[in-house]
């Protein structure tokens, strides 16, 4: 089963992004639960819950991951700042339990100082402090690594999992990690990446991709996302991304932040995976 979707809107009720999803073409997917440059988070109705719960049982092959807040920050040495991230990350996964949704995905933010060690050991401490419900995992995603932003490297995203007292995973984003100069270009690079991931992380904590080409180099640091084998990672590479074992066998979901331009948006995306994934099975 390929599971693929994309990153949809929950304007009108967090419910909608059911419909949102299934207008795409999409099973899975993923969501923010309200303005990611915000610390409100508001509220989700009791209805509205339990009409998304509803149409995903009945319509969607799922997961549904959240997004969290981009103004997390678990790295910060500042302790107003972790405060805040701490309550806004404790939102979402209580969010997530209420809605059915296995998976709470955050970055880990950038360190601002406190160096890369004392970073990780931040944000490990800060994902601590949360009371994760039952059924509800935290993803920690992997970064284009500019600044003193972490994450960019698969150690570091390693020494966060051993280091936290929680149950964590990680989701990889196919254009981070280009970014950061892990290649994805080519069926050899694709396959020399995976390895070291697995080597560094271990495939066992892989729960989600984000499926995104990149519009600029390998190593560059920059994060701007293109549409899947149109950018510098190219068809070759995607096609040798969506069809590797990894993700193939553990039916990992992938999900779509890519751009609305050149007259193409998720629909032509969600197609255009289907076709990788189809030329590699015919």
């Amino acid at each position: 089963m390929l599971k693929v979707g994309a990153h949809v809107s929950i304007a009108g009720g967090v419910d909608n992004a059911v419909e949102n999803q299934l207008d795409i073409g999409g099973n899975c997917g993923q969501i923010f639960t309200h303005s990611p440059q915000v610390w409100d988070h508001g509220s989700i109705e009791d209805e509205e819950a339990a009409a998304f719960r509803d149409g995903t049982a009945t319509s969607l092959e799922g997961p549904w991951v959240i997004h969290a807040s981009y103004l997390v920050n678990l790295c910060t040495p500042k302790d107003g700042l972790r405060e805040k991230s701490i309550d806004s990350m404790q939102q979402e996964v209580d969010a997530a339990e209420a809605l059915g949704i296995d998976y709470v995905n955050v970055h880990l933010g950038a360190h601002t100082g406190a160096g890369v060690e004392g970073g990780i050991e931040n944000a490990a401490s800060a994902l601590d402090e949360l009371d994760v419900p039952e059924g509800v995992t935290v993803l920690v995603e992997s970064d284009a690594g500019s600044g003193t932003k972490l994450g960019g490297q698969f150690e570091h995203l390693a020494s966060v999992l051993e280091q936290s007292e929680q149950d964590l995973d990680v989701c990889l984003d196919t254009a981070h990690m280009f970014a950061a100069g892990y290649d994805l270009s080519s069926p050899e690079a694709v396959e020399a990446t995976m390895a070291e991931f697995d080597d560094v992380v271990g495939f066992e904590h892989l729960e989600c991709v984000h499926l995104n080409d990149s519009k600029h180099a390998c190593g560059t640091n920059k994060d701007e996302h293109a549409h899947v084998g149109e950018g510098l990672i190219g068809a070759e590479g995607m096609r040798a991304f969506v069809n590797h074992d990894a993700i193939v066998d553990g039916e990992i979901p992938l999900v779509l932040e890519t751009p609305t331009e050149d007259g193409k948006s998720f629909a032509w995306n969600v197609d255009r995976v289907q076709e990788l994934r189809d030329d590699h099975d015919a």
